[in-house]
């Protein structure tokens, strides 16, 4: 421990009640020691590790040692703290979503009185995306693209199978997305590994991180039901609980509709077999499947601006004529 550190300094209570002393007015260490009611041994090794830390500034006058509080470490510290409080005020961003999820968790929680206590809840959702729906479809089952949004933001897909095609096998594994005990990217493994059959059928990917000590946040299987590619994609999916069970059944039903401008997407995600132990998942459902649908969003928008940028004609050929 750096107890030159002001923050350290500080954090003693018997240091901070000398600095409160000293707030006053310069003591000697004898008058801080009665005042304290500390011996003065130990008073002086309090005060020898804040004027280490550059809290406190003494001088000698004849017999006595004289401490006086320097304001300039303080003024410093307090703007530092308040800096961080400004931070975790900002609206917006994840301290905004913990807020969210802690109010829903506590409704839900209330709600989890018994067995299919949340059966029949639905949540609909509506996205406006870039890209045509072959380009939506793609990204939907495609497991090197799916990887990419299919948690929160707070979450990372750490071993992904989708197998599109009425009846295929899904299971998914997520770790928390600042976890670094990874040896890979799920991505890219999956780009380098899943990709083998043309129609995106068995598509598998897994970031090697066998042996990783890192926890895995959680798992959740299912069955697609549905696969018309470019226009519909439904699939059943049941988060699992630490011991292994399914928290619920969620019956996630995607239509695809072509637009103008790209592909309109209409998600109605139902919940069955919801038992009480799965409050605490039913009550993310709005916020966390919401932001994976901003992340697909997100991918789009990149994805089709690094296609309108490989068909836009170069600053170099631009103009010029093609010779017969």
């Amino acid at each position: 421990m750096d107890d030159a550190d002001p923050l350290i300094a500080l954090a003693d209570p018997a240091r901070w009640r000398l600095v409160r002393l000293l707030a006053e007015r310069p003591r000697p260490v004898g008058v801080l020691a009665q005042l304290a009611e500390a011996r003065q041994p130990q008073t002086t090794k309090h005060l020898q590790t804040l004027e280490r830390a550059g809290i406190v500034t003494s001088q000698r006058s004849g017999q006595r040692r004289v401490y006086a509080l320097r304001s300039g470490p303080l003024r410093e510290l307090a703007a530092a703290l308040g800096r961080l409080a400004d931070t975790a005020d900002r609206q917006g961003g994840s301290r905004e979503t913990y807020d969210r999820y802690g109010l829903s968790l506590a409704s839900e929680r209330r709600a989890a009185e018994g067995p299919g206590w949340a059966d029949e809840r639905s949540f609909r959702f509506h996205r406006s995306l870039a890209g045509d729906p072959v380009a939506v479809w793609r990204h939907l089952t495609e497991t090197a693209l799916l990887a990419h949004w299919w948690t929160p933001d707070d979450l990372r897909v750490s071993d992904l199978v989708f197998e599109a095609r009425p009846g295929g096998h899904i299971a998914l594994e997520y770790r928390d997305v600042e976890d670094t005990g990874s040896t890979g990217d799920a991505g890219g493994a999956g780009d380098a590994g899943g990709a083998g059959d043309a129609e995106g059928l068995g598509d598998s990917v897994s970031s090697g991180e066998s042996g990783s000590s890192d926890p895995v946040v959680g798992r959740g299987d299912g069955v697609v039901d549905v696969a018309r590619p470019g226009e519909r994609l439904a699939y059943r999916l049941s988060p699992r609980l630490p011991e292994g069970g399914a928290a619920f059944t969620a019956h996630v039903d995607f239509l695809l509709r072509p637009t103008d401008t790209g592909t309109d997407l209409d998600v109605h995600y139902l919940i069955a077999d919801s038992t009480v132990e799965s409050a605490d998942f039913v009550a993310g459902i709005e916020i966390g499947f919401g932001q994976c649908l901003d992340k697909l969003a997100t991918a789009l928008d990149a994805a089709h601006d690094t296609s309108l940028d490989a068909t836009r004609p170069s600053a170099r050929t631009e103009g010029k004529q093609v010779q017969p």
